[in-house]
């Protein structure tokens, strides 16, 4: 992309503030050298990073680089041999635990959102654990060698420290003497050039005896090293030396150990500056409240509510346009100071951005393209020094367009044709209008000439647009207006300031009657625009109440199907309650009866006792399911029939066609109940298998259906082991009972209960498949068995 271009529509100032928001060195580099990118693919997966990142900072917050520094110019150093300082490995060490730090917290969100390019960067980067532990063990926080970096350097520095212990005692036995009190500046003990000494008055020089080190700025101190203790701080310095040499060879195998892992710091360091650099335009994304650009490469640009970035939100006002669908190139026209220069450049900035991977300030649903390149000119570029006029300066850009735009670039003009005589200038404008029309490039240019207005109207792929000015205020109020050109509005504004009339009727009398015509049917144009607005509006806010009062209104119809199926749930429970009630009582007769027929002979049938608690079991009501909202489904491929799958929509159940009843309706078996259910009210889930061969019949027990087994089972309270003791019983009843398919209910719970019956349920002969439960099943707190 031409430089001139960028500086032209002030692209850099995006940059520094992108700047500004990254975080390390490395991330700043990234910024500053960002530039808008020509390939569709890539511009895409750029913006997907951005959106990611935007993602992430929306839930987690922006993640902290701190701690991460550059350490490129230290992994360098290291590879050709040199040692480096405590201050370089304390970076290492601090970077690369910042390193993993970062890659779990990506990582961690990762399992929640999709952050597929964030995790796929982080992923990479290296887990150096090992040398940030070697590293933290020989340096501390402060850069300096600590004890433990080896045993020598411990035992080196315990006899530095035993040393000073014993000059520190033997000066304070010596200063505390009176005879060599009275000739001491001060009575303290310090240090010049590593060796302890002591302020002696310079009078008291002849009598002291050692050597001076040092003098005071005043000359009356004498900073002296007592002969006594000359040896013991030779052998202090002698220490001092063999510290000197440890820490020396400790530093220089921390830095044999980041040699070797030096290529894969170098790529550490580059994935971190992309990270922060990613997460800086998140953070710039924010701040201008921008959003996502759908990108094409066709050549179509849709901007709503797009602002100029460099603009305070408070102060702008949003534009609305459209280019590369039915028109390719916009002409506006309308007063100075309307915003026109500034919609060309917000039209510029914002396709730059997009090309970046940057978002735009813009509504959701704005589109962008991506261009071969973006030409402008704008503004008034006259060159004093190359002696060119503010026109020759305009046509000379306009040369460099020419020669270099293809049908995929974007041509922003600003004035086109001006600084020279009007009638020759407007005739320019439209022959060079029309080359780059006929060229296939979207262009958008602006101008004061009339004579342009009409090539727009009458020009297909072209359309007229104003920048729109308010009478009663003699302001402009800077919005954009596609399909209306602009007005002049000379005569309204001088009107309104006080030109006399007499002045203003001739004025209107020396302007041509076609343009008179034309300025009419402009206002007309305007006024319909203003009619048409304000229908627009009325009808949107008709469509938000309307709105409004459906969502209350689907609100209000729910709350009223909750209250009704809790009231039928309780009567449900009341019924049942009375049933069981019931059932105690006739067990406790059939009891009685049973022990009468003993005591006194008689014979009661068992039969008649079996078919009596039938009827009462039958008494009692089936729970009753809520309702189900019947969703749009995919077409039916064929018509339902016998032995298919089916769902039932309104008891959200599934069952198995027995038979068709009619061409409308269909029994259809759910557990152990058979019901004629219309077709409308199921859904085919699975077709009925090929029909196999006939086999010759075996002959054997036959299973018979006993209508009294129930399908489900209910767990819920009991503890494993006689939760495994019931569930044998009832599958060896359902089993019998020739039962297709069992419920058991187990509650969700802990787990302990699901994990013991499916693992049970794994090893039972009868058991052809189970599952869990379904939405309206009873999801994670139901096993769903299927019998052999």
């Amino acid at each position: 992309m031409d430089t001139k271009i960028l500086h032209t529509l002030e692209y850099h100032k995006i940059l520094n503030t992108l700047l500004s928001f990254a975080q390390t060195t490395m991330g700043k580099k990234k910024a500053e050298q960002l530039e808008p990118i020509s390939e569709l693919e890539e511009v895409k997966r750029l913006l997907q990073q951005t959106d990611e990142a935007f993602t992430f900072d929306r839930l987690k917050g922006s993640p902290s680089f701190g701690g991460i520094v550059d350490i490129t110019a230290s992994i360098k150093r290291a590879e050709i041999g040199g040692t480096l300082n405590p201050h370089e490995l304390l970076g290492i060490s601090n970077t690369t635990f910042a390193a993993r730090r970062l890659k779990r917290l990506i990582a961690t969100v990762h399992e929640d959102e999709t952050i597929d390019s964030l995790f796929y960067i982080s992923d990479q980067l290296s887990e150096q654990k090992a040398l940030e532990d070697t590293i933290k063990i020989c340096i501390d926080d402060n850069a300096e060698v600590a004890d433990s970096a080896s045993v020598t350097l411990a035992q080196i520095r315990r006899e530095l420290r035993g040393g000073e212990a014993r000059i520190r005692e033997k000066l304070d036995s010596m200063i505390r003497s009176s005879t060599v009190s009275k000739m001491l500046q001060d009575q303290l003990i310090t240090i010049r050039g590593d060796r302890f000494v002591i302020p002696v008055k310079a009078e008291y020089r002849s009598y002291f005896g050692g050597i001076v080190h040092d003098q005071s700025g005043s000359g009356a101190t004498l900073f002296i090293e007592p002969e006594s203790i000359v040896a013991m701080n030779n052998k202090l310095r002698e220490t001092r030396i063999r510290e000197e040499r440890e820490i020396e060879i400790i530093l220089q195998k921390l830095t044999a150990l980041v040699s070797e892992q030096g290529e894969w710091l170098l790529y550490d360091v580059d994935l971190l500056g992309s990270l922060d650099f990613i997460f800086a335009k998140a953070r710039l994304a924010r701040e201008l409240k921008a959003t996502l650009p759908r990108m094409n490469d066709r050549g179509f640009l849709k901007l709503k509510k797009g602002r100029h970035p460099l603009i305070p939100i408070e102060n702008v006002v949003p534009i609305d346009i459209e280019l590369g669908n039915d028109y390719t190139s916009i002409i506006v026209t309308g007063p100075n100071t309307g915003g026109k220069t500034v919609t060309l450049k917000t039209i510029g900035l914002l396709s730059l951005m997009a090309m970046s991977g940057l978002f735009v300030p813009a509504e959701d649903g704005s589109q962008l393209c991506v261009f071969d390149a973006i030409y402008a000119d704008i503004g008034d570029e006259q060159s004093i020094e190359q002696n060119l006029s503010t026109f020759s300066s305009h046509m000379t850009n306009i040369i460099r367009i020419l020669k270099n735009m293809t049908p995929k670039s974007l041509v922003l003009l600003d004035e086109l044709g001006a600084g020279t005589d009007p009638a020759e200038g407007s005739a320019l404008a439209i022959s060079m209008l029309e080359h780059m029309h006929r060229t296939g490039c979207r262009m958008v240019a602006t101008t004061h000439y009339s004579e342009l207005k009409a090539y727009a109207y009458e020009r297909k792929g072209v359309i007229n647009a104003s920048m729109e000015f308010d009478i009663n205020t003699l302001s402009p109020t800077y919005r954009l207006l596609v399909g209306v050109p602009g007005r002049s509005n000379a005569f309204a504004i001088a009107e309104r300031l006080g030109l006399p009339g007499y002045i203003l009727d001739y004025a209107r009398g020396e302007v041509k009657e076609e343009d008179q015509r034309i300025e009419h049917m402009i206002a007309s144009l305007e006024e319909n625009r203003l009619t048409a607005e304000q229908e627009r509006e009325k009808a949107e806010s008709l469509r938000q109440d309307m709105e409004k009062l459906r969502s209350r209104h689907q609100s209000e119809l729910e709350k009223l199907e909750q209250q009704r199926d809790r009231r039928i749930e309780k009567a449900e429970e009341d019924a049942r309650s009375i049933v069981d009630k019931a059932r105690a009582e006739a067990e406790k007769i059939i009891a009685d009866l049973r022990q009468l027929a003993m005591e006194e002979g008689a014979s009661v049938k068992e039969h008649k006792l079996i078919a009596a608690r039938k009827q009462l079991d039958e008494a009692e009501p089936e729970k009753r399911r809520k309702t189900v909202k019947k969703t749009a489904s995919a077409p039916k491929t064929r018509a339902i029939g016998p032995g298919d799958e089916v769902l039932v929509y309104s008891l959200n159940q599934k069952g198995h066609v027995v038979e068709m009843s009619g061409s409308k309706d269909a029994m259809v078996q759910l557990g152990i109940m058979k019901m004629k259910v219309s077709l409308d009210d199921l859904e085919l889930q699975q077709s009925a298998p090929a029909a196999k061969p006939k086999q010759k019949p075996v002959t054997g027990m036959k299973r018979t259906r006993d209508d009294n087994v129930k399908s489900e089972l209910d767990l819920r309270g009991t503890n494993l082991e006689e939760a495994l003791m019931e569930t044998d019983r009832f599958i060896d009843e359902a089993f019998l009972a020739n039962l297709g398919q069992v419920y058991i209910i187990h509650g969700k719970g802990t787990g302990i209960l699901r994990s013991g019956i499916q693992d049970y349920l794994r090893k039972h002969k009868h058991i052809k498949s189970y599952r869990l439960g379904n939405y309206g099943e009873g999801g994670n707190g139901v096993t769903v068995a299927e019998l052999e």
